[in-house]
């Protein structure tokens, strides 16, 4: 019994210092199907030193095309291209500090298998924050990570073309 205690302790003590991930922008869907249409739901988990978000910029990684935002109440949506990336981009809000929303896009995925960066900043009040960190060969841990899609191989007969 001493065992068992001891071990949910330490489990829960190591998740109470763990680095809040979901702290960051990230993203809702860790997978999507190659070839596929995929829903991206960005989620803003604070402000940038506790002012509000007033803005959010996510570029397309190539390999990710056709981009369609969600419309969001309070917010305009631009989408256009910036040195030949594709960008989508809300302003308004603002989303306080003290809150957490989501910013939705549907995108086309690359036919090829791997993983897809998305360079994300975010604008608050007097700051921006670029959640744009790719992970290298080293094992340092990053601290404004990139929002991270692992693009699997379809399985054979898999409808690509919904959306």
């Amino acid at each position: 019994m001493k065992t068992t205690s001891s071990m949910l302790a330490l489990v829960f003590s190591a998740a109470m210092l763990a680095p809040a991930a979901q702290a960051h922008v990230t993203l809702e869907q860790s997978t999507g199907l190659a070839g596929s249409f995929q829903k991206l739901t960005f989620r803003v988990g604070h402000g940038c030193d506790g002012t509000a978000t007033k803005g959010l910029t996510v570029s397309l990684p190539e390999g990710a095309s056709n981009a369609k935002p969600m419309l969001k109440a309070g917010w305009k949506i631009n989408v256009g291209t910036s040195g030949g990336v594709q960008e989508i981009s809300w302003k308004g809000g603002p989303l306080p500090d003290a809150y957490f929303d989501e910013f939705v896009v549907q995108v086309k995925l690359t036919a090829q298998p791997g993983k897809l960066y998305f360079r994300v900043v975010q604008q608050c009040d007097k700051v921006s924050v670029a959640w744009d960190e790719i992970p290298g060969d080293s094992a340092v841990k990053l601290k404004a990570p990139a929002p991270v899609l692992e693009v699997l191989p379809a399985p054979a007969g898999t409808p690509l073309h919904q959306h």
